[in-house]
């Protein structure tokens, strides 16, 4: 953990620091209701950062000082009779490829160096809602790889086994928030980074539709392929999130229409009687599920026929997204290193990694978008074949690894190791579909279980209903403190 300010004065009393258990919901309830301050809120969180973040290295940068600032800003306003707004006083903590205001945008690695003035609009509109950044999370490199490690940051590790990968890219989101650091934390979705670690560390990850969430200042993220978003412990906080975070800048290359209603109330609601397709068959070839995964999905299945729902297993004739996601992966990943400060820096297999994409022009890169929204049609055809609404999943193929997956390795290797990890999300990237990991028990190795839904184009509405609705029935458990207790920071 790199601290640019001092989190340890002024810690809270030890009934205080279990406030960061609570959902952001609960909290917002109580910091408007004035049963405690933001300030209380910021205090809780940099003291468990401080007390378990050097077992996990989920942080980047802790803006403490900064926080207790903003913190007393959010309680000044309350005094004076100022509206409280839906996120007042919660602690949040932002992956390190979103423009914090002081911050250097670092994209996990060590090419650039100057802080950079303004926040992004993602930023500008947690604070507006009255959140409090407390802190950047790691992330691998540019985000290319579903691995949370790097010669910048080290190794983030999973706070149900230490030893164990978070995921990523939004590894050090979710360390953040499965390990009690903050209640919500903001990843991004590129090729699965939102839902693959929430799958990894027990959360709750949606990847909304393509454009539901800005990009500003930047046209696009990783052209048609990314999104921004938060990592949760419950349905709830997401939505909460989400009616903050959505809605669209000009300049944004893709938009998406505003929902018929709010998210919130959407998540609060018992959804219809639902037609439900299920299949364990991966997207991408040579992909193994592991059978953990795979009871995980029947006991799924299950579960939502004893909720009315009409579910069904299928077979489905997953389409090829390989010549469309490649190239924007690539394109993305070398903008964003064409853009950085020192680009001597950058890690060997990223200077690699850059070299083999080079045949990746911006004729391909249209090309490939195109190519997506084709393969988008054909995905929704698996909807409309048999009158599904939603579609069931493992997230990922493989059990988390052990940490140092990209140790010694070049780009092709990595991303060989990478393809169990987004065998089941890249797909709706490249379609543009709204997919969420939800958490499905715990395995016999003790590391969570998930499972996917996948709505329809614009159906988030959809999935937060049915996700509660599962969350209801089958509640989440969150890891044992114990679990990283002395265990070896950064490696």
């Amino acid at each position: 953990m790199t601290d640019t300010d001092s989190p340890g004065a002024l810690s809270p009393d030890p009934t205080d620091a279990d406030l960061v258990d609570l959902s952001a919901t609960e909290l917002v309830r109580r910091t408007t209701a004035g049963e405690v301050t933001a300030r209380q809120l910021v205090e809780a969180s940099l003291a468990r950062i401080a007390e378990r973040d050097p077992a996990l290295d989920a942080f980047s940068v802790v803006l403490a000082d900064a926080a207790r600032a903003e913190a007393a800003e959010r309680d000044a306003a309350r005094d004076r009779g100022e509206p409280c707004g839906p996120l007042h006083g919660v602690p949040v903590a932002v992956k390190e490829e979103l423009d914090v205001a002081g911050c250097v945008t670092t994209f996990g690695g060590r090419g650039n160096s100057t802080p950079v003035r303004a926040d992004g609009e993602v930023v500008r509109r947690l604070r507006a809602a009255g959140a409090v950044v407390v802190g950047k999370t790691r992330m691998p490199e540019f985000g290319q790889w579903p691995f949370t490690e790097s010669e910048a940051g080290g190794l983030t590790r999973n706070p149900w086994d230490p030893g164990r990968t978070p995921g990523g890219s939004s590894g050090g989101t979710a360390v953040a928030v499965a390990a009690g650091m903050v209640p919500v934390a903001i990843g991004g979705d590129g090729g699965g980074s939102i839902r693959i670690p929430s799958a990894c560390c027990g959360l709750y990850g949606l990847k909304p539709q393509r454009g539901r969430v800005t990009t500003a200042p930047h046209p696009h993220l990783w052209w048609a392929l990314g999104t921004v978003g938060p990592l949760t412990r419950t349905v709830a906080d997401a939505a909460l999130v989400y009616d903050v975070l959505r809605g669209n800048e000009p300049g944004d290359l893709f938009t998406a229409p505003d929902p018929a209603r709010s998210f919130v109330e959407a998540a609060a609601s018992t959804p219809r009687r639902l037609r439900i397709g299920w299949s364990e068959k991966p997207q991408t070839p040579f992909a193994r599920v592991d059978p953990a995964h795979v009871r995980a999905l029947e006991e799924t299945a299950a579960l939502l026929t004893d909720l009315g729902h009409d579910v069904r297993r299928f077979s489905p004739r997953w389409p090829d997204a390989t010549l469309a996601f490649v190239p924007q992966f690539f394109a993305g990943m070398r903008a964003e290193a064409d853009e950085v400060e020192h680009p001597e820096r950058l890690e060997r297999r990223t200077r690699q990694a850059y070299r083999l994409g080079g045949w990746v022009r911006p004729g391909v890169v249209r090309w490939a978008v195109r190519a997506g929204e084709r393969l988008a049609e054909r995905a929704d055809r698996l909807f409309d074949q048999d009158g599904f609404d939603v579609l069931l999943t493992p997230t990922i193929a493989e059990r988390p690894r052990a940490v140092g997956a990209l140790d010694g390795v070049g780009p092709l290797r990595a991303a060989w190791r990478a393809q169990p990890m987004i065998a089941h999300c890249a797909l709706w990237n490249v379609t543009g579909h709204p997919a969420a990991a939800v958490p499905a028990g715990t395995g016999r190795d003790g590391l969570p279980l998930s499972v996917q839904l996948v709505g329809r184009r614009h159906d988030e509405d959809v999935l937060l209903g049915l996700s509660a609705q599962l969350e209801a029935a089958r509640p989440w458990a969150a890891p044992d403190p114990s679990r990283w207790a002395g265990a070896a920071g950064r490696g």
